[in-house]
C-alpha cells in the first residue's frame, strides 16, 4: 500500500495543494497513493467575496464552489467532518465522525476571526468570515431598514439605521465601501431619508488599509467619506455590548449608540490550529512554524499551506501575509515538496514568497491598488484596479473550477449585476427580455432557409460554382478599384449580384456597376490584410444596396486558391457544405433549436464571405442579427427550452467533462 496524505481544510490552499499533489504524483505514474481532504462544508468559500452578499451586490450561490465539482474525476476522496485533533506520534486525525491515519499530513485549515479578548464581541457583534456569516448579516441589514421603515420614534428609527464596521483593514474598508453603496437602494426601497443612516468604520490605526501605502490609503478615506461613511481612526474597541460600541482614543472613553456592529478586526488560526501548536511549535495566533521547505520545524511529515504559515522568508522581517496569494504560491511549493518526498525524485523548493501587490474595493465601482514587481509596484487607477482585480479572481477560478466557475462569475459580476454596481456600471447587463429575440431569430433563419434553397434549386449540389462566384466578385472589386472601364466592369455586374452577398442581392444592386464606381476606403494593414469599402455608384447616387465590404486577407486568398478551387470535386464539396450549413442554421434558428451553435455558425459564414466575396452593406444586417440571437435566445418559444437543460444534465455527467469542467451550470 502506498502513502496515505491527509489534507485538512478545502480553503484556497487546501483546493490547490490538492489538486496539484494529485496531477504530479499521476504523471509520475505513482496511482497506489491516496489523498483524502476534510472539510466541515461541502462546498469552498469565496472569503475575498463575502461582502459583496452582505451588502445583495451578488447572489449568495456566486461564492460557492461545489466541492463534488471541484474534484470530479480525480482520485482524491472528499470527507466532510470537523476536525478535533491530531495525534502526531500515530499520525492519526481525529475528527467527530472518523479517524483517519496518514504518512503525511497537510494543514490548510484557514483563519477564523479574532477578538482579541474584547468583552461582549462574540455575543452582540456580527463577523464576516463565512458563507453563513454573510447570509445572515445581509438578511439582518434588510431586517433593520424594515424595522426602521415601521418606526415611529425617531431617535430609535437612527439607531436601527447606525452601522459599525470595527476594523480598517482589507475586509472592513470592503464591507463599509459595499454597504455604503448599497444604502441608497434600501433607503429607496423602504422610502426612508438617506440622512437618517449612519455608516462608522473603526480601527485603532492611524489609517485605513495599512498594508497600501499612505497615499492609497488616502484615497480609499476619501472614497468612503465621499459615500458618506464616518472613519473613526486612533480609536480602539473596549466593548460591545446590545445596542452600542464603547471605543477608546488616548484617554477619551466614547460610548456610541448602534444598531448593528459589524466585526472585521482580525483573523487568527482556525480553531484545530490552536488546539495542534500545543503540540507543535507554534508561531502565535494559531499559527505553525515551519521550515524553508513548508514543513513543521517539529516534524518533516507535516506540511502547512496558507494562513497557517508561520514563517519569514530570508532578508524580510515580518512573517508571510495571511492572504489568497500566500495560498497560491505555498499551494505550489508544498505540492512539489510533497511529490519529491513520495516519489524520492527531484529536489525540494525553498518558498519564497512574492508580493505582487495588494488591491482594495470600495464597493463595486471604485477600487486601489499598488501591483508590480517583488521590489517596484505601480499604484493602478481605479478602473484599472477593478479590473485587475476582477482578471486575478478569473485567473484563479481558472484553476478550481475551470470555464465553469469563469462564465458564472462574468455572469454575477457583470451580466446580471444588481443596481449597475459594477466597474462597468450596467452596460453589459442582460435586461433585454429573450422574447424580442424571437423575431429577429425567426427571420434570420427564414433568410439563411430561403438562401440554402435557392442554392439548391440554382444546382450548387451538382456543378462547380465558386470559381465563377469568387471570380466574378474579385473582378468587380478590383474593377473599381483600379478605375477600371464601364465594359469591364458591366461584364462581371451579373456575377457581382450573387457573390458580392451572402444574402439575397437587393433589386437593382448589379444595375448600379456600369460605371467604375467609388472607392471610401483602401487600407492596407502591414500587408497582413486590406480593408476595402467601395460602391458601384458615385457616392451621392449610392444607396445601402451599392456599398460593398471586404477583407482581402492574403492567407485566406491562398487556402481559397490552392485548397478550395483546386478541384471540381472539392469545389462542389464545399458548395454542398455551404448549402447544407445554410439550411441547418435556417431550421434550427427558426425552431430555437441549438441557437447557440447555429447563430455561431451564421456569424462565421457571413465573415467567409466578407473575406471571400465582400458583402452589399444591406446584409450586414445578419452578422448583427447573429451577433444579437447568440445567447439564450432560443430558451422563449424555442426548443432549446427543453432541450438544454436535458442535453446539460447528459453532458455534465460525462467523466471527461466533469473532469475539465466543460459545462456551464
Amino acid at each position: 500500500m502506498g502513502s496515505k496524505i491527509v489534507i485538512v481544510g478545502a480553503g484556497y490552499s487546501g483546493i490547490l495543494t490538492a489538486k496539484k499533489l494529485e496531477k504530479k504524483l499521476k504523471k509520475a505514474k505513482h496511482n497506489d497513493i491516496s489523498i483524502t481532504i476534510i472539510d466541515k462544508n461541502p462546498f469552498h468559500t469565496m472569503l475575498t467575496e463575502l461582502h459583496e452578499v452582505a451588502a445583495n451586490r451578488v447572489d449568495e450561490e456566486s461564492i460557492k464552489i461545489s466541492l463534488k465539482k471541484v474534484f470530479a474525476g480525480r482520485d482524491i476522496d472528499v470527507n466532510l467532518d470537523t476536525i478535533e485533533s491530531v495525534d502526531f506520534d500515530n499520525k492519526i486525525v481525529i475528527g467527530n465522525n472518523q479517524k483517519y491515519e496518514y504518512d503525511y499530513l497537510v494543514i490548510s485549515a484557514g483563519s477564523k476571526p479574532t477578538d482579541f479578548g474584547i468583552k461582549g464581541v462574540k455575543e452582540n457583534a456580527f463577523m464576516l468570515w463565512s458563507y453563513e456569516d454573510a447570509v445572515i448579516l445581509r438578511d439582518h441589514i434588510h431586517e433593520m431598514f424594515r424595522k426602521a421603515a415601521c418606526e415611529t420614534n425617531l431617535d430609535e428609527k437612527k439607531r436601527l439605521l447606525t452601522f459599525h464596521v470595527i476594523g480598517a483593514g482589507f475586509t472592513g474598508v470592503e464591507m463599509v465601501g459595499e454597504l455604503a453603496e448599497y444604502v441608497p437602494f434600501l433607503c429607496e426601497k423602504f422610502e426612508i431619508d438617506r440622512e437618517l443612516v449612519t455608516l462608522v468604520n473603526a480601527d485603532g490605526l492611524s489609517r485605513t488599509v495599512p498594508n497600501l501605502d499612505e497615499d492609497l490609503s488616502k484615497k480609499v478615506e476619501r472614497r468612503l467619506n465621499k459615500m458618506g461613511v464616518e472613519l473613526l481612526l486612533n480609536n480602539f474597541v473596549q466593548e460591545v455590548g446590545p445596542g452600542y460600541v464603547v471605543t477608546k482614543s488616548g484617554e477619551e472613553v466614547t460610548k456610541h449608540i448602534t444598531g448593528t456592529v459589524i466585526w472585521a478586526a482580525g483573523v487568527e488560526g482556525a480553531d484545530i490550529t490552536n488546539t495542534v501548536t500545543k503540540e507543535i511549535e507554534g508561531g502565535g495566533r494559531g499559527r505553525v512554524k515551519v521550515d524553508k521547505y513548508l514543513r513543521s520545524i517539529d516534524n518533516e511529515n507535516v506540511y502547512v499551506v496558507g494562513d497557517n504559515i508561520f514563517f519569514i522568508c530570508e532578508g524580510e522581517e515580518r512573517p508571510v501575509p495571511q492572504v489568497v496569494e500566500n495560498a497560491e504560491q505555498s499551494s505550489h511549493t508544498a505540492a512539489h515538496n510533497l511529490a519529491c518526498a513520495i516519489t524520492g525524485n527531484g529536489e525540494m523548493e525553498e518558498y519564497k514568497h512574492k508580493n505582487h501587490g495588494f488591491m482594495v474595493c470600495v464597493g463595486g465601482r471604485y477600487g486601489v491598488a499598488s501591483v508590480g514587481g517583488v521590489n517596484k509596484k505601480v499604484n493602478l487607477p481605479s478602473f484599472l484596479a477593478m479590473f485587475a482585480k476582477h482578471f486575478i479572481n478569473i485567473v484563479y477560478f481558472a484553476q478550481v473550477l475551470g470555464w465553469n466557475k469563469i462564465i458564472s462569475y462574468m455572469k454575477h459580476e457583470f451580466f446580471t449585476i444588481r443596481n449597475c454596481r459594477s466597474f462597468v456600471g450596467g452596460h453589459f447587463s442582460n435586461r433585454t427580455p429573450s422574447f424580442l429575440m424571437v423575431p429577429i431569430r425567426v427571420w434570420l433563419g427564414f433568410i439563411w432557409l430561403f438562401e440554402g434553397v435557392k442554392k439548391v434549386l440554382e444546382g450548387w449540389l451538382g456543378a462547380p460554382k465558386l470559381e465563377g462566384f469568387f471570380g466574378g466578385a474579385n473582378a468587380w472589386f478590383n474593377g473599381v478599384l483600379n478605375a477600371g472601364s464601364s465594359e469591364a466592369v458591366n461584364q462581371t455586374a451579373g456575377a457581382v449580384a450573387d457573390a458580392v452577398s451572402a444574402a439575397t442581392a437587393a433589386p437593382g444592386a448589379a444595375d448600379g456597376v456600369a460605371n467604375a464606381g467609388t472607392v471610401i476606403m483602401n487600407f492596407d494593414f502591414i500587408g497582413l490584410l486590406n480593408m476595402i469599402l467601395v460602391s458601384g455608384k458615385t457616392l451621392v447616387e449610392s444607396g445601402l444596396s451599392d456599398i460593398a465590404f471586404k477583407l482581402d486577407i492574403p492567407l485566406m486568398n491562398w487556402f481559397v486558391n490552392t485548397v478550395i478551387l483546386s478541384s471540381d470535386s472539392m469545389q462542389i464539396f464545399m458548395q454542398s457544405f455551404i448549402v447544407v450549413a445554410e439550411i441547418l442554421i435556417g431550421l434550427a434558428l427558426i425552431g430555437g433549436l441549438l441557437t447557440f451553435p447555429a447563430a455561431a455558425l451564421s456569424i462565421i459564414l457571413q465573415f467567409m464571405f466578407v473575406c471571400t466575396t465582400g458583402l452589399y452593406l444591406n446584409t450586414f444586417w445578419m452578422i448583427f442579427a447573429g451577433i444579437a440571437v447568440l445567447i439564450g435566445a432560443g430558451r422563449t418559444i424555442g426548443l432549446d427550452y427543453y432541450f438544454i437543460p436535458w442535453l446539460k444534465k447528459k453532458w455534465k455527467n460525462i467523466k471527461f467533462v466533469k473532469k475539465l469542467y466543460l459545462y456551464n451550470d
